[in-house]
């Protein structure tokens, strides 16, 4: 009887297998992983936090959520585990299982380590500043984006992201 309680919360910490197309066309299977999913009472109490670990091999990160409906509903996601696809040598991203609330807006110049939703469901980190057209609505920023660049790298990227407790 007690691999029944397993075998549930090991279908819990695997969410979603996808496969998308990058930006050459070519398919690319992705696993999102939910490493300890949060109970409604947990979530409640961190989408309090304004403060985000991300990890990206041995690189580790702060950043500071923007006040939103879109961001706290980003936090009671988290902890999540991503494989992110490179694009334009710029930015990482990751289309997820789940859409967000979106206010979308031009920032008209995006910063070295911005957060960001494209839509409701593609999670984008960028590392590198530059001018854009595009619509985004902003979940935070990297607090010192310093190094961001190199720990991405060029090709795709396993990232972490975890509240930081209060």
């Amino acid at each position: 009887m007690k691999i029944i309680p397993l075998l549930f919360a090991s279908l819990i910490c695997f969410q979603l297998t996808a496969c998308h197309k990058n930006e050459e066309g070519k398919s690319v299977n992705t696993i999102e992983v939910n490493i300890n999913p949060a109970s409604p009472s947990t979530s409640d109490t961190n989408t309090n936090n304004k403060k985000m670990k991300i990890t990206i091999g041995t690189h580790v990160f702060t950043a500071t959520f923007n006040e939103s409906a879109t961001a706290t509903a980003f936090k009671a996601k988290l902890p999540l585990t991503i494989n992110m696809t490179d694009l334009n040598r710029n930015e990482k991203f990751f289309d997820l299982a789940f859409s967000l609330p979106t206010n979308v807006s031009n920032p008209e110049t995006i910063q070295n380590g911005d957060l960001m939703m494209y839509g409701a469901n593609t999670l984008v980190l960028f590392y590198k500043t530059f001018s854009t057209s595009y619509r985004y609505t902003k979940l935070g920023q990297i607090d010192n984006p310093l190094g961001l660049d190199v720990a991405l790298g060029a090709g795709n990227i396993t990232v972490s992201f975890e509240l930081i407790k209060n």
